[in-house]
């Protein structure tokens, strides 16, 4: 089951246990707008190259759309689609005044040059540019994309807007960038675990922990979990797998990636295969990169008592079902790996203010906000006798159909 099949079908689930009528349904399936453009540029050797740039805008009921940018050779409708409809939903279970967005430009990153990139990313703006906004839709980093593509953006817009640093996130420091946001979503992801595990009566410290993915997210989540007294017992990217039963060094291996640009050949760990990483006996297994990792193939051999979904949809709903029948715990992706839109919404405030935070008041709120989102979440287990997974998306859905029927839009 592809990525929006399976978001679909869990919506549709949530819609049911909601009771919402087929009209409301089919107007919160439904995307707000589909943008598709073409972006021609020069390139550096004088040729010219055209490339598709999109931006599916899902749901503004609860306030502008939110989601990331994404530059990549494969860039799929569908699951553009369903990581749009995610966007409504998570903003939702974050208590956030966001909606749903999401979108990118069909290329190779890896082969362009900074100069294409960058006109390329100007071109794109100039499309868009009367499509998103400060108060419409907040662009932000996603795949292939960081700080200087929205850096590229922010000009882009202002030269016909005027100076708007609140019109993207994940900024650099310099131009309105929010202290904290490196580490939002891998510290998000700390805080969901804590809170799950304090519910289970146990804490992090202690416990033997996989991570599969070691980018942005999976460094930052290896680490804080790491200086919280957890053991990180094995850990991959896309150059290979490592695993120290006693725990790996995770300051040496934050070190030796920066300078190898991957895990592949720390010394302080024995390598593994790449494949066998999600099935690593541990407690807590967190999937922080590609979707449909965990699938039926392969739910049976998890030997974890908990997955932390770090990475977006990384269990397809075949997964869900064997590992629920196994005593299985899944804190979901649309709860899970929050703490970067949160911080991102964080960012958009202070540009708004003109008033920037400390490092510390970014991370004591996005606690507080991770916190009661998980109590949030346990409600709707409670009231609806459903799982986790289930409890997020009834949150979300429940507070997107109230906010799309009071703005007279559900009739």
């Amino acid at each position: 089951m592809n990525a929006l099949a399976a978001t679909n079908r869990n919506f549709r689930l949530a819609s049911r246990l909601l009771g919402l009528d087929s009209k409301l349904e089919k107007s919160l399936l439904i995307p707000f707008r589909e943008i598709k453009v073409e972006c021609t540029i020069p390139k550096d050797d004088g040729t010219i190259a055209s490339f598709v740039g999109f931006r599916v805008q899902h749901d503004n009921a609860r306030g502008p759309m939110k989601g990331g940018i994404r530059y990549h050779p494969e860039v799929e409708p569908d699951e553009v689609n369903a990581l749009a409809q995610l966007m409504t939903w998570k903003t939702a279970v974050a208590k956030i005044p966001y909606g749903g967005a999401k979108g990118g430009i069909g290329c190779d990153p890896s082969k362009l040059s900074v100069s294409e990139l960058e006109r390329l990313t100007r071109v794109f703006t100039q499309k868009i540019h009367d499509l998103i906004g400060i108060h419409t839709d907040v662009p932000a980093p996603d795949m292939g994309t960081g700080p200087q593509t929205m850096a590229w953006i922010l000009d882009e817009y202002s030269k016909f807007h005027g100076y708007s640093p609140a019109v993207v996130t994940g900024k650099p420091i310099d131009l309105g960038g929010s202290l904290g946001r490196d580490a939002a979503t891998g510290r998000g992801v700390m805080f969901g675990t804590e809170a799950l595990l304090n519910e289970h009566g146990k804490s992090i410290s202690g416990q033997r922990f996989v991570i599969q993915g070691f980018g942005n997210v999976g460094s930052w989540a290896a680490k804080l979990i790491s200086e919280q007294g957890g053991k990180i017992v094995a850990v991959s990217d896309i150059t290979g797998a490592i695993k120290n039963k006693d725990g790996i060094d995770i300051e040496s291996l934050l070190n030796y990636t920066k300078e190898h640009r991957g895990v592949k050949g720390f010394d302080g760990a024995h390598p593994i295969d790449a494949n066998s990483i999600l099935v690593e006996d541990c407690d807590i297994l967190i999937p922080a990169a590609l979707g449909g990792v965990i699938n039926r193939e392969n739910a049976n051999e998890i030997k974890a008592k908990f997955i932390i979904e770090a990475a977006n949809h990384p269990t397809d709903p075949d997964a869900d079902e064997i590992l629920s029948k196994k005593g299985v715990v899944i804190l979901p992706d649309i709860y899970a790996n929050g703490g970067g839109v949160t911080v991102s919404y964080f960012e958009w405030v202070q540009n708004i203010q003109g008033f920037m935070w400390e490092e510390e008041k970014v991370n004591d709120e996005l606690k507080t906000y991770m916190n009661r989102g998980f109590k949030d979440m346990k409600e709707m287990c409670k009231t609806h006798s459903c799982d986790l997974r289930m409890g997020a998306f009834t949150l979300g859905v429940n507070r997107v159909a109230r906010a799309t029927v009071l703005r007279g839009w559900g009739a």
